[in-house]
């Protein structure tokens, strides 16, 4: 079936390629979004592009969510397909966009975000292991303690690093840099997962982190590693009651911690890389511990 799909809407997939990499698309995003438009294209049973319509995009997404996939799976694809028609658009490939009008899924905004207390990151990065454990206990340091993402992580070059400054420079999504102050504890970390750093495949990798096979460490990679130590971490807790913890989950802990500290919400958004206020506030969470400590303050009082 890809074959097919590669074969009959070939020059719209280069196109879109070649789109994606001009526009500073992660790796990541690429592939994520590479295979959304695959799925979508064998959808349409052939149909040329200028056939399509809204209806054919509303339809796939309808029937994707009735296969289980979350609302936050249903509007990456619906990105996907609203970018490819974009792409083809500016490219003078096609004419129409019948993404456009499509509205997204309503995800649960109220719901807190997975995290890690304060007290229990240290617990965790104690359970950083293995051969390669310094390297490793840098990413999740990055993380946990400079909120950065995955992807920022797995992109980092050498000279993104400033040990003298204690700076770090960090390209995050919508092609936007920042330049994140290093706690010096994590400065130290850096500079000797530098000094202990895997020679690279290619003389000239400017890879910050690279794999035990020379490369840049991959996204899937440094996930893996997470889900390895957060299963490490949690080896007392019966399975059923384990916490679905992710890589991602050390950067919500960052924010967490950083505004129950009394951090300022706009600085905040700045060190997470947030293009938009409205994505920082899902932080401002209450715990149940502090619910009781708030109410534990009032003097309550009960005429006799």
């Amino acid at each position: 079936m890809n074959d097919m799909i590669n074969e009959q809407y070939e020059e719209e997939l280069e196109a879109f390629e070649i789109w994606m990499k001009d526009a500073g698309f992660t790796i990541h995003t690429q592939k994520s979004y590479l295979g959304d438009v695959h799925q979508f294209l064998s959808s349409l049973k052939g149909k040329s592009l200028e056939q399509v319509k809204k209806i054919h995009v509303l339809s796939f997404l309808s029937s994707i969510r009735e296969n289980g996939v979350s609302d936050a799976t249903r509007n990456r694809k619906h990105a996907a397909i609203t970018s490819f028609f974009k792409a083809l658009i500016e490219l003078e490939l096609a004419d129409h966009n019948p993404a456009s009008g499509v509205k997204k899924s309503k995800t649960e905004k109220n719901r807190a975000p997975i995290y890690l207390d304060e007290r229990e990151i240290p617990r965790f990065l104690q359970s950083v292991q293995g051969k390669y454990r310094t390297r490793n206990l840098a990413v999740f340091l990055l993380m946990a303690y400079m909120g950065l993402r995955v992807g920022e992580v797995h992109v980092l070059n050498l000279s993104d690093f400033n040990p003298e400054r204690r700076t770090l420079n960090v390209y995050g999504k919508g092609r936007k840099w920042r330049t994140l102050p290093i706690p010096e504890p994590v400065n130290e970390v850096l500079l000797q997962a530098i000094n202990e750093r895997l020679d690279p495949w290619r003389k000239k990798e400017e890879a910050l982190f690279i794999s035990q096979k020379g490369r840049r460490l991959s996204i899937r990679c440094i996930q893996q590693i997470a889900a390895e130590t957060f299963d490490r971490f949690q080896e007392d807790v019966p399975v059923q009651q384990r916490i679905p913890y992710s890589s991602h989950k050390l950067r919500h802990s960052f924010a967490t911690m950083l505004l129950r500290k009394g951090a300022d919400l706009r600085t905040v958004q700045e060190l997470l890389g947030h293009s938009s206020i409205q994505t920082t506030t899902v932080y401002t969470h209450v715990t149940s511990r502090e619910k009781e400590e708030a109410i534990a303050k009032l003097q309550v009082v009960v005429p006799i």
